[in-house]
């Protein structure tokens, strides 16, 4: 019902292709809305204009689109918006300064240094958000010796106080006057938004407000401290959401403006709220840039979690969002999950959002493999069938199946956005795409039988229903058949059954309102104030009162923000929330106590620690303003029995079926619907496949049964559509064993650097599919696998999972395990050959740290300085290798042995197709400008020493072989490489050269035969030391191969002390600049940008083979540097 003044209540959501509305009206019935987000020549603003249609048609009075509409009526309205998301995306926002501390201009330019894409030789870096630096002279740092032992919660000899615990010095005031001069410039070139990010704001942030109120003394109109925007520890990521903060605000700020001019009194006595990425409503006063980047996805999350979780007994729920232009995925079990830390369009942002999960619709057909996404059609053109001139998408491919039917759309689309979807569109388009997937398969390396329009329409779902599939698979460690599927987005319905299935999953939930939950969550949502501080001191009983002390000053803060808004403190509640690490690790999770009570040896706000081990091994009531809109509440119409409209001609495996259509306003309670039909309204289309069983639940939601799949007809000849489905089947396995490790694991290196690689293995060794982690692992890592497995007389497995992962210390003379002037292997630390590091289901904790203290034993060395680190990274990577033997398991209990052996090597076929085309073109490029087929390049590392290699193009078969011939001979040093380090980065330039999305795998290789002379520093004796060659050799190598087919210019390298190295960035190509980025490095930089020259140490590598796990260091010949 309406509230008690009979005024109107509207939620309103603004995705990327609809804005959908949902309205309370008064008197208690519900209208809802779907129109275009982006309509220029018919309205300026999506949810104004949802609004106007809705009085309008409710109050039987035209409303002209340019007046304000009249207020008296509306009560409310919750927003939802991707406007901060796409100025982001974009680079539309405000134009930005960034102030930092003198010194680290830099800084967020530099970022992590991670890349988006390994293998683009380009290395393009997302633009900074910010157009000029100013360097602002002050400097606090932290004290690092004895505490005073008086009280130090004021200035003592010199020191401060810190909000986290901490001392701090001053070395440096704030120098305020030099800077007005040059806060006066910025103002003069028309930038008036700051973004302030000083060295240790988040402990002391006197200095930041000191510069903040100098500049909104001189007119600048938004000022983002970082010591306010995210008082969190970690200066990149603090720094790049102060300036999201600065970039997104205005631009939010300008939109709500627009917002408000649309209405008379701009909205004087109206509540409106926005949805938060956390999946809170604010106050559209404060509604700020870094908190909305997940405004609009996040409220179909408090959506299910609002009314499927409940409806399904508390069932864990995984929801799946798919709308016209990406698809949503993220689970809700109770409580909603959150991440403090995440990247979005190249910016890290430290703020608490909801762990959401994205993936795009577009579909192309590359190198023999089905590909959908990860671009997007956008909201404008959107996809073929909008009329628009779009790309070819899923939307297009469900439409030339029948799975969607015109009629049911409104008259939304085209030029005009007055004509219908357009199959013909759709067809067109994807009648091409058929053309170039029928030539490949006739003409191809496996000539078959060329498919219709149909069956590569169908390809299509059933990869890209793979594809989605893989990051609900990394939501959850927990057995996703446990859960429920919960649906929405307009286009959910129309891949739930397919989609459970693909999971294991029995239930699939699909609310009344599926096409417009996002809506509806913004009208189930809680109305959210949060504050946070940050904290040094150690989680003990000496620290709890402390904790349970600050705990209540943020709650009081909280509630008193709140009530200021108008609610009662019946209606509020708080929830405390601790972000926790391990001592010694850098990797912090954000825990509620929520489930954990009080105990004895706890603070009073809750058990934070129980809670902190639960998620660690495992990977607020809602406030309902709006009663008439809870599912409960819905009139029903029930019905004898189902009538069906009318038949259509659905296309599943196997051919074209009769399918019923039915209207889901005509379904009552009890309702059953034996798949196939489909169950359509104004919103959205269900399409229940043959086996399964939908149900009219008594709320008016759709509960389906999903059947088992039909027992599977896959062979082992190749079949290009399932040859994209393993693809990323094999792909997920890895990626699921590098979250394992990641999450298992508690060193520095693993957990937030991401030294670390999961890769599976075919029976013969060879690499299939890796996680993109670290590509000089990855490349070494078969021939550990295959040294380490093969030995005379024994049977081989089936195939191999193996995890590799840097250890901070294994010993040696020096610290780090990286001596700058070792001569021999054992100067570098502990040697393994081969180590059974499990036998019987048993970890072999003392033999491994009797090998581990070893290099004890040999005079002027020590044995490993961090056993406990090595021992606990040892086990996440046992832990690693055994979710992959159980996920290669299942994928083999579904589909047999012969055929996942099958398409194992059909995958690994498939990357050498593509090198073979990419060495055919480079050696036809040359022979037609009249030039040889053999190429060679040259170049020396800084002792002189020589890499020389020789290249010759088989032009017919489309093979080369590399001659590394003339190289220079093993050095007394360490920039020796291994053998496997040569190849490994020989692997990673063919991927690169080839230039497109290929499987990194063994069958990079097949097309090339190397030579590589033994005694070489590319080949070294088995004594001779290698520290150096991880690092800086493969470096040189990668160049000299790029170097020799002309790829782009040798990147800049320079050796500091020990492995230790300035990356001074990848060459320039013949199309690009040269950027700061080296070519294999792939790993995060550490919290603290000075702690990247710091030495690191060799890594080890545990590899598994159903149930026997064989752990090898990087010290052997014929395994990984």
């Amino acid at each position: 019902m309406g509230g008690p003044e009979g005024r109107f209540h509207f939620a309103v959501d603004r995705g990327g292709t609809f804005t959908d509305v949902f309205a309370q009206c008064p008197g208690g019935h519900v209208r809802v809305l779907k129109l275009l987000s982006e309509d220029p020549a018919n309205y300026v603003d999506a949810p104004t204009e949802g609004i106007r249609r809705i009085l309008e048609q409710e109050g039987g009075v035209p409303l002209p689109r340019d007046r304000p509409l009249d207020t008296s009526r509306i009560a409310s309205i919750r927003m939802g918006t991707t406007v901060a998301t796409n100025a982001l995306l974009e680079r539309r926002g405000e134009r930005v300064a960034l102030l930092v501390t003198r010194g680290f201009r830099d800084l967020l330019h530099v970022g992590t240094q991670a890349r988006e894409d390994l293998f683009d030789l380009a290395v393009p870096m997302p633009e900074v958000l910010y157009e000029e630096v100013l360097e602002v002279d002050e400097r606090v740092v932290l004290y690092r010796g004895d505490r005073p032992s008086r009280a130090f919660d004021r200035v003592v000899t010199g020191f401060l106080a810190g909000r986290t615990g901490d001392l701090l010095e001053v070395q440096q005031p704030v120098d305020l006057g030099g800077l007005r001069g040059k806060l006066e410039g910025l103002l003069s070139r028309g930038i008036r938004s700051l973004a302030v990010v000083l060295m240790h704001s988040y402990a002391w942030a006197q200095h930041e407000q000191q510069v903040g109120a100098l500049a909104q003394e001189l007119g600048f109109t938004h000022v983002s401290l970082s010591s306010e925007a995210m008082p969190m520890v970690r200066i990149v990521p603090r720094g790049h959401t102060a300036c999201a903060d600065a970039y997104l605000t205005p631009t939010i700020q300008r939109y709500v403006q627009g917002f408000r001019r649309g209405f008379q009194g701009q909205l004087k006595d109206v509540q409106v709220l926005f949805m938060r990425s956390d999946g809170g409503l604010a106050p559209m006063d404060s509604f700020s840039g870094s908190r909305a980047v997940l405004s609009g996805p996040a409220g179909g999350v408090v959506g299910y979690a609002a009314t499927t979780y409940r409806v399904e007994g508390g069932q864990p729920v995984i929801g799946f969002d798919m709308g016209g232009t990406s698809t949503d995925v993220s689970r809700y079990a109770g409580e909603f999950e959150h991440v403090f830390e995440a990247s979005t369009a190249g910016v890290t942002l430290q703020a608490p959002q909801l762990d959401i999960n994205t993936v795009g619709p577009r579909l192309f057909f590359r190198s023999g493999l089905f590909v959908v996404g990860p671009e997007s059609a956008g909201a404008h053109p959107g996809p073929a069938c909008y009329r628009k001139g779009g790309p070819v998408t899923v939307t297009d491919a469900n439409l030339v199946l029948g799975r969607l039917l015109p009629a049911s759309f409104p008259c939304i689309f085209g030029p005009g956005e007055d004509q219908p979807l357009s199959p013909e569109a759709s067809r067109k388009d994807l009648e091409a795409v058929a053309t170039e997937v029928n030539s490949f398969l006739t003409n191809g390396p496996c000539p078959a039988s060329p498919l219709s329009l149909e069956e590569v329409a169908m390809g299509f779902v059933r990869v890209a229903n793979e594809a989605m599939c893989r990051p609900i698979r990394a939501l959850t460690q927990v057995r996703l058949p446990s859960h429920v599927l919960a649906c929405f987005g307009g286009a959910g319905g129309q891949h739930a059954c397919a989609i459970a299935r693909a999971l294991g999953m029995d239930t699939v939930h699909i609310h009344r309102h599926s096409g417009l939950l996002s809506a509806l969550g913004l009208a189930l949502a809680d109305v959210v104030h949060e504050a946070q501080e940050p904290c040094s001191l150690p989680y003990a009983p000496e620290t709890f009162v402390q904790l349970d002390q600050r705990l209540s000053r943020l709650e009081e803060q909280c509630v008193d923000a709140l009530r200021t808004q108008g609610f009662p403190r019946s209606q509020i509640s708080t929830e405390s929330f601790l972000h926790l690490r391990y001592q010694g690790t850098d990797c912090a999770l954000m825990v509620s106590a929520h489930r954990h009570p009080a105990t004895a040896r706890s603070p009073r706000a809750g058990d934070f620690g129980a809670a902190f081990v639960e998620r660690y091994a495992n990977s607020v009531s809602w406030e309902r303003w709006w009663g008439a809109c809870q599912p409960g509440h819905l009139a029903l119409r029930v019905l004898s029995g189902p009538v069906d409209i009318q038949m259509t001609q659905c296309y599943f495996e196997g051919g074209y079926q009769e399918t019923p259509v039915y209207l889901l306003g005509e379904l009552g309670y009890g309702h059953k619907l034996q798949g196939p039909c489909l169950i359509i309204d104004s919103n959205s289309t269900i399409l229940v496949e043959p086996g399964c069983q939908a149900e009219v639940t008594e709320t008016g939601d759709i509960r389906i049964s999903v059947g088992a799949e039909a027992p599977s007809t896959v062979g082992a000849q190749l079949d290009p559509i399932h040859l994209s489905i393993f693809s990323h089947r094999f792909m997920s396995i890895a990626e699921q064993m590098g979250r394992i490790l990641q999450r298992t694991a508690i060193s520095t290196n693993i957990k937030e650097r991401l030294d670390f690689s999961c890769a599976l293995f075919g029976p013969d060794g060879g690499l299939v599919s890796n996680a993109p982690h670290i590509p000089v692992h990855l490349g070494a890592m078969q021939e550990t696998v295959q040294f380490q497995v093969f030995w005379p007389g024994q049977a081989r497995p089936v195939f191999y999972v193996a995890s590799r992962g840097h250890h901070a210390d294994i010993g040696g003379i020096t610290p780090g395990s990286m001596p700058p002037h070792s001569t021999t292997l054992q100067q570098e630390g502990a040697v393994f050959l081969s180590f059974k590091l499990v036998q019987g289901g048993v970890f072999q904790e003392e033999a491994v740290t009797e090998a581990l203290r070893a290099p004890g034993k040999i005079p002027g060395c020590s044995g490993t300085r961090n056993l406990h680190d090595n021992l606990s990274d040892l086990r996440a990577q046992v832990a690693a290798n055994q979710k992959g033997i159980q996920l290669v398991g299942e994928l083999i209990g579904q589909y047999g042995l012969d055929v996942v052996q099958a398409y194992m090597g059909h995958i690994q076929a498939n990357a050498e197709l593509a090198v073979r085309d990419m060495l055919r073109a480079f050696g036809t490029s040359r022979q037609a400008r009249g030039l040889p087929l053999e190429v060679s390049a040259e170049d020396h590392m800084d002792d002189g020493s020589p890499i020389r290699l020789r290249v010759q193009i088989n032009l017919s078969q489309g093979s080369a072989v590399f001659d590394f011939s003339g190289t220079g001979p093993e050095v007394f040093g360490n920039l020796n490489a291994p053998r496997a380090i040569t190849l490994s980065a020989l692997i990673y330039s063919l991927r690169c050269l080839v230039g497109r999305d290929i499987p990194l795998n063994q069958g990079c290789l097949a097309p090339v035969r190397v030579v590589i002379p033994r005694g070489s520093i590319l080949d070294p004796s088995p004594e001779a030391a290698v520290v150096g060659g991880n690092v800086l050799t493969s470096q040189r190598v990668v160049d000299v191969i790029l170097g020799a087919f002309g790829a782009c210019a040798a990147s800049q390298v320079r050796r500091l002390g020990g492995h230790a190295r300035a990356c001074w960035g990848g060459g320039a190509g013949w199309t690009w600049a040269g950027a700061s980025q080296c070519h294999q490095m792939n790993m995060g930089l550490p919290s603290s940008c000075a702690s990247w020259l710091r030495q690191e140490s060799s890594s080890s590598a545990s590899v598994s083979m159903l149930g026997c796990t064989v752990s090898t260091s990087t010290r052997c010949r014929k395994s990984m540097v």
